[in-house]
């Protein structure tokens, strides 16, 4: 493990600042999970740093303490929203609930934190809003800009927020999707996004939601860019620290299961929604904040890893080519904890970006997934699991040339093997 002093570990609660924490979930030492890097540059992709879950027992926050320099792990963010499998759909569903479930008039001002390629804003821009985004990776910014979205290049913080109301005025909605997560100084965040909102204005966040990763066994989110693993009661709480609250929350499918939330000012014209109280009960009878919970979690990993460990160990032993079928950010994790880096020859991705790359930490090269058909693997373990079926489909014909499929999450499967004739 790197002692590189790009990183360092927190000692309290990143949302209400108590020391009472508990570490309950420990993940074995990871690389960066989206530093796939071309193979003149595999060194800088092979280091591994700390990756543990904390519990905090004052408010029930789940959060990483180790903590690696954003500048670092943001400014050659190579993710790509439109790279993601159905995101595109999702964020038009998205933005046109937002519009009409908060009456949006043409011309309100939306600002997304995180804004990425500007595939979100794109969305909004459709129903006549105006636009503006946030992101800290310089290419992406420079290219979403240049694609007809705005977006300044920097980290949502007090200075950003005084930029926006001063070049475009207080803000009607302010977005934040998958990244309310990663600021380690969330609060400083959360204050700068009230900032800036107008009045009336609506804070509208997605996020992973934890009682989904445990109940649905989505370990392979956690990686050092998600700091936080968030669930209803500690976050309304932590927006109230920060003058917002929450008025209604949602449950979307995205991402193995998260939360859409929605906050305003204190004292701001929306009722609160019952399904606020209602999510807080049933986190607490699914016992969210209980350490034992996450005991079990880390039983039923574990237990996936060893069967799968133990399955591929079996197959190299006969001689067989391992091929795995994904190149993500959770590959990363996925490969790391289950410790399975040195038992698989070569991944394959349908993302072109990541062709003729390696994975961080174990350099395992990235290539097109026509080369199942050229290599001729007898395995692919399908690292992407949630997207199993679809890929099943789409390579019907390497079973039925006689490879196997396998899939480890969240049950152990593998296909049966069909001999062609």
């Amino acid at each position: 493990m790197t002692t590189s002093p790009i990183y360092h570990r927190r000692r309290s609660c990143r949302l209400c600042e108590s020391t009472q924490i508990d570490c309950v979930f420990e993940f074995e030492p990871s690389a960066l999970a989206e530093w796939y890097y071309p193979p003149e540059r595999a060194d800088e992709a092979a280091d591994v740093f700390p990756m543990d879950l904390f519990l905090c027992r004052s408010c029930g926050h789940v959060q990483l303490l180790d903590v690696i320099d954003p500048v670092r792990l943001f400014s050659c963010y190579q993710y790509t929203s439109a790279s993601s499998p159905g995101l595109e759909a999702h964020f038009e569903r998205y933005a046109k609930q937002v519009v009409e479930k908060l009456s949006l008039p043409a011309g309100s001002l939306v600002l997304d934190v995180g804004s990425n390629d500007g595939t979100l804003l794109r969305q909004f821009a459709g129903h006549g809003m105006r636009v503006v985004g946030i992101d800290p990776a310089t290419d992406l910014a420079r290219t979403a800009t240049t694609a007809g979205i705005p977006t300044l290049n920097a980290f949502m913080d007090a200075p950003t927020a005084r930029r926006v109301v001063e070049e475009y005025g207080p803000v009607k909605v302010c977005t934040a999707n998958n990244v309310f997560a990663h600021n380690d100084a969330l609060g400083n965040m959360a204050a700068a996004i009230g900032s800036l909102l107008a009045d009336n204005g609506v804070f509208v966040f997605e996020v992973s939601y934890l009682l989904d990763t445990v109940q649905g066994l989505v370990f392979d989110f956690v990686y050092h860019e998600h700091l936080c693993y968030h669930s209803v009661k500690p976050m309304d709480a932590f927006l109230r620290r920060h003058g917002m609250h929450l008025v209604d929350v949602e449950r979307v499918p995205s991402k193995g299961g998260s939360i859409r939330g929605f906050a305003q000012k204190i004292g701001g014209p929306r009722p609160v929604s019952p399904r606020v109280a209602e999510l807080i009960a049933v986190e607490e009878a699914a016992g969210l904040y209980d350490p034992s919970t996450y005991k079990a979690f880390r039983s039923r990993v574990d237990g996936l890893r060893d069967q799968t460990v133990h399955f591929l160990n079996q197959a190299r032993a006969t001689g067989a080519t391992i091929a795995g079928y994904g190149a993500s950010a959770t590959v990363t994790t996925l490969m790391h904890h289950f410790k399975m880096g040195k038992l698989i020859d070569f991944l394959v991705d349908d993302n072109p970006l990541r062709h003729g790359t390696v994975s961080p930490g174990y350099r395992v090269p990235v290539y097109h997934p026509d080369t199942l058909y050229s290599k001729r693997p007898e395995i692919v373990i399908i690292l992407a699991w949630r997207f199993a079926p679809t890929i099943m489909q789409n390579h019907a014909r390497f079973q039925q040339e006689g490879g196997t499929f396998v899939v480890p999450v969240p049950s152990f499967q593998k296909s049966q093997r069909r001999l062609a004739a």
